[in-house]
This record gives C-alpha cells, structure tokens and sequence, in this order.
C-alpha cells in the first residue's frame, strides 16, 4: 500500500516523496480513505505513529481540489491543539505537506505577538492550527471568523479534557460551519472521550491500531524505588552513564523542572528546561537547541509529553510520576521514534506508588524493577493532589535515605522482568517535587 493508492492527488504524493514519505502508516492507511469520503473520524494511535498526516492529508487533497480562495478573516479548516509545541510542529508537517501550492497555513498560539497573527489571519488562511485560549483571544478581537470554516480536528483531545479545554471547544464549535467534517485523534481513551466524540462527531468511523494506552513495544521500561530525597542523585548517576545521548527528563511543577535543571546544569551537565512559565520564545529556543544536540537534557513537564517528534531521544525519566496515568504512556513515547530502540526511566517514591499501580493497569503490564525494593501501600494512602506535595509515610524496607536493595547507592540492579519483593520499614520522603 502506497499514498497513491489511497487516492490522494498526485501533486501531494510527489510532495510527500520529495521529502522521503512513501509508505502510509496503519492509521494513516485506515483514516486517510474515510476522511476522503467526508466521514467523521475518530482516531487511535499511539504518539508517534502519523496522525497529523492522517487528518492532514485528506484535508489538503480536498482544498486543492476545490482550489477556492479563503474569505478575509476566515479558515476553511481548524486543527486544535492542547498545547504550543504540538501546534508548531502540526503547523511545519501542514506547511511542508501543502510546498508549491497555494495553500495558506497559520499558526496562532499563546506566548507571541498577537498583533502579527492577526495581519497573517487578514487575508484568509486554507488551514489554521491554534490552542484554543489564543483562539478565543483572537474571536474576541474579531481577528477571524469560523463560519466558514468546514473542516474541524481534534488532536490529542484527551489531553484538551486533562487541561480543561473542554469549555473553550464548547464556545468555538458553535461558531464553525454547521455542514462540515469533523475528526478526532488521541492515543487513550478516556471515559470523557465517549461522551465528546458524541457531541461533536456524527456517524463517525472509529479507527485503531493499537489498544489505547499501551506503549511501543521497543521502549525499553524500568523503574527505581527510591526516596524522594534520594532521586536528583540517582537521577545524576544514571544521567552521567550516557552524557553524549539525548534524554528527557519529566517532572511534575513548573517551579520543581526549573529547580532540578539548574540542579543538573551546576554537574556539568548541557541541559535546558521548558514549562508553562517560560515564554514561547524561551521554549521553542530550548527545544532548537535540544533538537540540534547542543543541549542533551531537557527537563520538562507535561507540555513536552506531546508533540515532541525528535527521533535522537534515546531516554526518557519519569523523575516524578504523572497524576493521569495516561500521560506516562505520552511521556515514554518521546523515545523510540521511527522504530528506533529506547529506554523509559521512572524513579518512584513512597508516595508515588499509587501512581505506579495505576500507570500499570492502564498498560496492563508490570513495569520491570532496575534497583531498590517495592514500597507498600499504607491503609488510607491516596493520590497526591495535582502539584505534587508533602510525602507520607511509605513501605519498603529501604533505609538510610533510599539506598537500594543492594544497601548501595545505584546497586542492586535487577534483570528486566524480576519479582518484586515487599519490604518493611517505612521511610518518611521529604515530598520534594520537581515537576
């Protein structure tokens, strides 16, 4: 199976091989003739596996077809996505996809001038990409109209129900055409995701190629037990074995990534951090440099767990572990791009190991131990609120500040697979998130 057979034109699919694309990928190769049809689509992918060009393809083949010229101030079609970095790098496949036609794409996100997104919505736009709190910022400002937009998608919506986006989408899909074709991507599916696929879809076709939630098979994951204090130091020690590969690391508050990247920077290492109190500027910045091996460790929180397509990451940690048990599975799918091998890291604490049981029902896989000894569940121990917080007394049997189960520090390593074993005692964690 090639693009050709799958009916796009063959301007587009000289386009794509130019740029080396010349086999579909199973959700490309399930979406794109459903989407060519005019169907409503509901996707399920995991990260990594072509999306953007499932959703995007059809819709370019249908604009250069129709060859009509976008309306001041209008959109013939919208791609909403939960956060900056993933809407930048749908906006450069968009833009690279539609080379040496006279498609318009435009990129409108929070973080940069508002005043020169609107000069470039002026005139019109074929395709625009946009989170939806500079959406509405621009709607506001009556910098564009969407009552002729005829094709609406959702991508990552999971993660748009995660940040709260809901309400936004429920003020802008209103505004759109009410004759148009709607699709919807995501890696997990929510019990939520039911209920928005409902209102927004129409007798939409569900495609699927791996069960939600599951990582790619070439991720190599492993999990540490140990103390929260005990973490920034095993962090380095693991970190330091592998200086000249590029690695992300995953915390859970703005202020604990910036915190634990000036951390690492002071050992020598070449790293940059990005979250939601940096500037778009800032960030895009880190990640240039990141994606050019200038910097090989990029600490980050969950704005980085999508959207990043860098195929030389080789390691990802979990220095702290997500509240959503879906989001590991994002985080982890920034290694092992484009079939490549990859390891996923997660370092986990007393109070973190609720978190860990559901990251493993979720995946229906039990996550191999490298070091340390399983902490116990105490009666009455809950989630720890979003941001992290204090520790609570946790289970085992590893004292003296989260040394392992070999009693030394990064001793004890474990062949993949092991047995966990249960373990006395009770540390108390200091509860110091860095996410």
């Amino acid at each position: 199976m090639d693009f050709d057979m799958l009916g796009l034109a063959p301007r587009l699919v000289t386009v794509l091989k130019e740029q080396g694309i010349t086999d579909p990928t199973p959700i490309q190769t399930q979406a794109i003739p459903h989407a060519m049809n005019g169907r409503d689509v509901m996707g399920l992918a995991q990260t990594g596996s072509g999306k953007t060009a499932a959703f995007g393809l059809p819709m370019i083949h249908a604009l250069m077809k129709a060859g009509v010229k976008p309306n001041p101030k209008t959109a013939r079609g919208l791609i909403l996505a939960p956060t900056r970095e993933l809407a930048k790098q749908i906006a450069d496949n968009l833009t690279a996809y539609t080379k040496g036609s006279h498609l318009k794409v435009a990129l409108v996100v929070g973080g940069a001038g508002i005043v020169a997104q609107t000069k470039r919505l002026a005139g019109g736009v074929d395709l625009l990409v946009a989170t939806p709190g500079r959406l509405i910022d621009l709607l506001d400002r009556r910098a564009v109209r969407l009552d002729e937009t005829i094709y609406l998608v959702l991508d990552e919506a999971d993660q748009m129900l995660d940040m709260g986006f809901i309400h936004a989408l429920r003020r802008i899909a209103p505004l759109l055409a009410k004759d148009r074709q709607t699709m919807m991507f995501s890696a997990t599916m929510p019990k939520l995701m039911g209920e928005l696929a409902n209102t927004y879809l129409t007798d939409a076709v569900r495609v699927q190629v791996n069960p939600p939630g599951q990582a790619v098979k070439k991720i190599n994951q492993s999990v540490h037990f140990v103390a929260q204090a005990a973490k920034t130091d095993l962090l380095v020690e693991l970190l330091d074995k592998h200086r000249d590969e590029l690695a992300i690391v995953f915390g859970r508050t703005k202020h604990g990534c910036e915190k634990l990247y000036k951390v690492l920077e002071k050992k020598g290492f070449a790293a940059a951090s990005i979250h939601g109190n940096k500037s778009q500027g800032q960030r895009q910045r880190a990640l240039d440099a990141f994606k050019a091996g200038k910097t090989r460790v990029l600490v980050a929180t969950d704005v980085a767990a999508r959207g990043l397509d860098i195929p030389d990451v080789r390691f990802v940690y979990n220095y702290d572990l997500p509240n959503v048990a879906e989001n590991y599975v994002h985080r982890i799918g920034r290694t092992a791009r484009a079939g490549a091998d990859g390891s996923a890291v997660a370092l986990v604490a007393p109070d973190e190991m609720i978190e860990l049981k559901d990251i493993e029902k979720a995946m229906k896989e039990t996550i191999p131990v490298a070091s340390g000894r399983e902490w116990d569940i105490l009666p009455g121990q809950k989630k720890r609120p979003n941001g992290g917080g204090g520790g609570r007394r946790g289970g085992g049997g590893n004292r003296g500040g989260g040394q392992r189960a070999s009693g030394k520090p990064g001793g004890g390593q474990a062949k993949p697979g092991g047995r966990r074993r249960n373990g006395g005692g009770g540390n108390r964690s200091r509860g110091q998130s860095a996410a």
